[in-house]
């Protein structure tokens, strides 16, 4: 089944699937960077999630963040969604839009520059992500708000920093939920263009996590090289998440289709 991409989107007017709690644009590559950067031109506001299959698990068991991602233009991140959408939807995605790569293309293809806000992760890893987005775009400006451990004091000053210096993009690596439910309650259009969720973006970027070699991108299987490089934090994510996931999809579509006939 479909629906409209909600409405604060005007500059990414599509049709959605709905992959369980969470509505995901079909959205191919070109337009998801063209609206992106719509939205930032007119001044406007957008908060971006990217769902795999991990956070519609984590969706179907948290109602708050269900709610929440409501309020996001959310992207396909991976074959998970891919398989849900051509159970329930008929179709595939037209584009794996996911983080990693979708934003170094985003912060390329700008037509001006731009400030780019780093919020999250571990101690130092935040500068050392924003040290290698400005070596692969050094036209855009870049500044580390803070990691992810100040808690709620450190969250009132970062919210009074971005009012003070409003950003074009701030990227929030705080993990699922935790950087959805965070860009839900604390960011609005007076701190930024574009709110990201990033997961594990800076870790990638910071080179504390290596990336799959591109031919096991190409097979889709990011996910299991993930899970060789952490098995004893990842191993619930994948070996039970992931058919927990694929159940949930088929119950989906069974039940579309007893709509259908009924």
């Amino acid at each position: 089944m479909t629906a409209p991409v909600n409405a604060p989107f005007e500059a990414l007017e599509r049709e959605s699937i709905r992959i369980g709690p969470v509505s995901v644009a079909a959205l191919a590559r070109n337009e998801a960077i063209a609206g992106l950067h719509r939205i930032i031109t007119i001044g406007s506001h957008a908060k971006i999630a990217f769902a795999n299959a991990h956070l519609v698990n984590v969706a179907y068991d948290n109602p708050a963040l269900a709610n929440a991602l409501g309020e996001f233009l959310v992207l396909p991140d991976g074959i998970g969604v891919d398989i849900g959408a051509r159970l329930v939807g008929g179709r595939s995605f037209p584009a794996n839009l996911n983080g990693t790569d979708l934003l170094p293309l985003l912060l390329k293809a700008a037509p001006t520059s731009l400030s780019v806000a780093l919020f999250g992760g571990k101690p130092g890893i935040a500068e050392r992500a924003a040290a290698s987005l400005s070596e692969l775009t050094p036209q855009h400006r870049y500044v580390v708000l803070s990691d992810g451990y100040g808690g709620e004091r450190r969250t009132a000053e970062v919210r009074q920093e971005l009012e003070a210096n409003r950003a074009d993009i701030v990227l929030v690596a705080l993990g699922n939920p935790l950087q959805e439910l965070w860009i839900h309650q604390n960011l609005g259009p007076r701190h930024c263009g574009l709110a990201f969720g990033v997961g594990a973006l800076f870790d990638f970027l910071a080179g504390e996590v290596v990336r799959a070699p591109a031919f096991v991108r190409s097979l889709r299987l990011e996910w299991a090289f993930r899970l060789m490089q952490e098995p004893a934090r990842l191993w619930r994510r994948y070996i039970v998440g992931n058919p927990l996931f694929l159940w949930r999809m088929v119950a989906q579509s069974m039940q579309a289709r007893s709509g259908r006939s009924g």
